[in-house]
C-alpha cells in the first residue's frame, strides 16, 4: 500500500473569463506544510477539479483552515453545483496505489 493522503475537489467558475484569474490565484497560493504537490484539470469550459497529495491526514487537516481561506478568497468566482453540495464536491483519502 502507498504511503500518504489526497484531495480531490471539484468546482466550477461562474465564468469562462474567470479562468486566468482562478489559475493565478492558485500559483500565488502558499502551499500549506505537508502538501507533496498539486494539479488542476480543466473538465469542461468552466469545470475544474482539484488534487493534492499529502504528506498524511494530520497534514491536510492541519491546513484545513488555510485551504478555507483560499476557497473564502475563490467565492466570488464559483458557482454553486447545487444546493445539497454548495459551491465545491470535496472527497480526500489515503492514498491506496501511486504508479
Amino acid at each position: 500500500m502507498a504511503a500518504g493522503f489526497m484531495n480531490c475537489v471539484r468546482a466550477r467558475l461562474k465564468t469562462v473569463e474567470l479562468w486566468e484569474e482562478y489559475v493565478a490565484q492558485m500559483e500565488a497560493w502558499t502551499r500549506p506544510a505537508g502538501l507533496l504537490s498539486m494539479h488542476i484539470a480543466r473538465t469542461g469550459d468552466r469545470d475544474i477539479c482539484f488534487v493534492g497529495l499529502w504528506q498524511s491526514e494530520v497534514a491536510i487537516t492541519a491546513a484545513r483552515p488555510q485551504m478555507i481561506a483560499l476557497l473564502d478568497s475563490q467565492r466570488p468566482m464559483l458557482e454553486e453545483l447545487s444546493s445539497d453540495l454548495g459551491l465545491t464536491d470535496p472527497v480526500s483519502g489515503c492514498l491506496v496505489l501511486s504508479d
